[in-house]
This record gives C-alpha cells, sequence and structure tokens, in this order.
C-alpha cells in the first residue's frame, strides 16, 4: 500500500533488517496509529475533532454498515476499535479483521490513521491492499493513489472502504495485473486467501493466537459470529482437505508454506466445543434481564 502504484513500501520487518531501507521505513510510519510518534498527541484536543468523532459513531450505531462493527476505546474518545467480517462469496467469508483508527486532533480536516491487525502477527498478507507490516492503502487515508479525503467522509466511509477491498477476487486489486499473468493465478490466490482467513482470521482470532487487545464487546461479537459461520468453515474445510500438504503457490511470489487444512478443522472443532455453551449462557442472562427488566416495569405500572 503506498502512494504510488507501482511501488511498494517497504514493510517494518524488511526495512529494520536492512539498513539502506531504514530512512524510507522511518518517513512514512506516519500512517500508524500506534507508533509513538502518533500517539503522544496533545492531550488538549481540538474540540472539532471530538465532537465530529462522536457524530461518526453516533451514525453508526444508528445505522450500522452490514459487517461492521465499531466501539471507541474507554480512555481515548479519538481511538477506534473496527472489526469487519468478511463479506458472503469471497475467500474472505466468516473472517474477522480487526482494524485500529485514530482520528488526528484536526480532524476531520485531516483523515484517520488506521492499523490493520490482523496479520498473523506481521506474517500473512491478506490483500494487495493491506500490507503484512499493517498499512492499509486506500486512497482517502493518503496511503494510495486516488481520489483524497475530503470533510466530508466519515470513520464509517473509511471503514466501508477497506470493507470493499475484501473482493471476490482480490488478486486483481494489484496495480497492473487487471488480468491474470498467468492462467488460474486469481483461482491460486483465492485458495491461499481463503485457507488464511480461516486459519488467521478465525482460528487465530478466536484463540488469541497473536496476543492483541481486543475490545471485549467485539470479542463477544466475534464469539456469536462464529457459531453462526460454523457450518460454513466446516463444511469449507471438509471440501478442502485433499489440498492439505499441498504447498501455497502464490502469484505474487510470497513464501506461504504448505495448506493445512486438517489442522484447521480440528481446531475449529475445539473452539465451537468451547464457544457453544459459552454464547448460549450469555444469551440465557441477556433474556432474564430482559425479563427482569419487564417485570420491575410492569409492576410500577399495576402500582400506579
Amino acid at each position: 500500500m503506498s502512494k504510488t502504484q507501482v511501488s511498494f513500501v517497504p514493510e517494518s520487518e524488511q526495512a529494520l533488517n536492512n539498513p539502506s531501507q531504514l530512512s524510507s521505513f522511518v518517513a512514512v510510519d506516519w500512517w500508524d496509529p500506534t507508533t509513538s510518534s502518533n500517539i503522544n498527541y496533545d492531550p488538549s484536543r481540538s474540540l472539532q475533532c471530538i465532537s465530529r468523532v462522536k457524530r461518526d459513531m453516533l451514525a453508526i450505531y444508528h445505522d450500522p454498515p452490514p459487517g461492521i462493527f465499531v466501539i471507541q476505546d474507554e480512555q481515548d474518545l479519538t481511538l477506534i476499535h473496527a472489526l469487519i467480517t468478511g463479506s458472503f462469496d469471497t475467500p474472505y467469508e466468516g473472517g474477522f479483521f480487526y482494524f485500529i483508527l485514530r482520528c488526528p486532533p484536526d480532524y476531520p480536516i485531516k483523515p484517520p490513521k488506521v492499523k490493520f491487525m490482523t496479520t498473523g502477527g506481521g506474517k500473512v498478507r491478506f490483500n494487495p491492499n493491506l500490507y503484512k507490516c499493517g498499512k492499509v492503502c486506500i486512497s482517502i487515508l493518503g496511503t494510495w493513489a486516488g481520489p483524497a479525503w475530503s470533510p466530508a467522509l466519515t470513520i464509517s466511509s473509511v471503514l466501508i472502504s477497506i470493507q470493499s477491498l475484501l473482493t471476490e477476487k482480490p488478486y486483481h486489486n494489484e496495480p497492473g495485473f487487471e488480468r491474470e499473468r498467468c492462467m488460474g493465478d486469481s483461482r491460486r490466490y483465492n485458495e491461499i486467501i481463503q485457507h488464511e482467513t480461516i486459519r488467521v482470521a478465525v482460528c487465530g482470532m478466536l484463540d488469541n493466537d497473536y496476543g492483541l487487545t481486543i475490545p471485549k464487546p467485539l470479542v463477544e461479537a466475534m464469539n456469536q459470529a462464529f457459531l453462526q459461520f460454523y457450518d460454513y468453515y466446516e463444511s469449507t474445510i471438509q471440501k478442502k482437505l485433499h489440498l492439505s500438504g499441498h504447498y501455497m503457490q502464490d502469484p505474487f511470489g510470497e513464501q506461504r508454506g504448505s495448506f493445512d487444512y486438517k489442522k484447521l478443522l480440528d481446531r475449529i472443532q475445539v473452539i465451537y466445543n468451547r464457544l457453544s455453551p459459552k454464547v448460549n449462557t450469555l444469551r440465557v442472562e441477556e433474556s432474564e434481564s430482559v425479563e427482569e427488566s419487564a417485570s420491575s416495569s410492569s409492576s410500577q405500572v399495576d402500582s400506579e
């Protein structure tokens, strides 16, 4: 995800291992909301920023975009945690993709800074526009060529734009790859992304393999969605078991390793057995709470 369509910004591990690229890396990490240079904002946030963030969040709560969950950080109202679920009929289906957004003091004059957190610990690239280092490349963030940010855009606009990257054929998101270089490349790329979605964006997220600090409401949303998607996970894995042990042939030259659907089948079954009673208990508690509230309201009406 770079400002030009033909060159790639060195990712963190590459830059740190190559001193000649270090200055380039330092110069472009302005996009990262988790770096110290971007975290230590002046505590006297602009009233305009705070007011606009609240308005954006209210709009999302009143009319939530399908497949997108957001919550403000408890300590910093300008820090937003977002979860995007992969859309149906895409290789991302059923995946849980976690993002952190931070609105700068001059928001909405300037866009939020965004980092993609579901990267398998910085090892998995899910899309030509989503780097392993967490950089999100879309033009409205200033990280990709195209239409620039406008103050009329919102947090919802950013998240919907990111969601639109998770397409049926993400291979073609790469500039210059509007047509396949080799026949079958798009299908092979989809096979890899589908496997990695279940491995990293489902199992890895539910088991928190990568030590992410995800707000509890988003974790609960993942838990419930996992059970809803479970039949899809299981049927998909069953159909792909024959690929286990086969090397992933990434058309972009990424070293991906081998498919391991047999292990994924075991993992989703373990997660299902762990979450099923927990989610059912939560639903019962919520139902009882609603019933108690209704009963209390009814008693007050009767006494009046």
